[in-house]
């Protein structure tokens, strides 16, 4: 799934912020068949920082994490990965190892962070009945444009599954 499969509208914005809900009791209850995805979107999520954490702590120093987590303490995530990318490829030139998949492996630990992103940012007050979700304001040429991403129990599920499928990604590089 990528973020282009996930089902997106937008809306004009007019002078303030807001959001057509016509039924809240229905939009309440999406919400609540959701929540449990969204905790698990979040949870799986932190499970593969902390993992990237672990490697980066290796690689850094492998008697102990202290060096490594003296290191990345302040780094976001999108600045760990950069950095997990940077000494493998090190590494990559001074073996004679060169694994298929490492690129794909780089944007998918990426692509899974923008997802991620979109879930634990977005404005779930505005959801309506369909799953529709503010997720942010673009500019375009006609103006500002309120962007709603639909967060289905499926949709949500598949972010779940490509999250450990990142992870397991990552073990099987390691």
């Amino acid at each position: 799934m990528a973020r282009s499969d996930m089902k997106t509208r937008t809306t004009q914005f007019i002078q303030h912020l807001s959001h057509d809900i016509e039924d809240e009791s229905l939009a309440q209850e999406y919400l609540d068949e959701s929540l449990p995805l969204i905790g698990l979107v979040i949870m799986f999520f932190n499970s593969l920082e902390k993992l990237l954490d672990s490697f980066l702590c290796e690689i850094i120093s492998d008697r102990t994490d202290a060096p490594g987590l003296i290191v990345i303490q302040k780094l976001s995530y999108s600045a760990k990965v950069d950095l997990f990318k940077r000494f493998s490829e090190d590494f990559h030139l001074s073996s004679t190892l060169n694994p298929r998949g490492f690129e794909n492996l780089i944007a998918e630990l990426g692509e899974v962070a923008s997802l991620r992103n979109l879930v634990v940012h977005a404005d779930w007050n505005s959801t309506d009945h369909e799953g529709y979700t503010f997720v942010r304001l673009k500019a375009s040429k006609t103006g500002m444009l309120q962007e709603y991403a639909q967060f289905s129990a499926e949709s949500l599920g598949k972010i779940v599954d490509r999250t450990l499928k990142a992870k397991e990604l990552l073990s099987d590089y390691w």
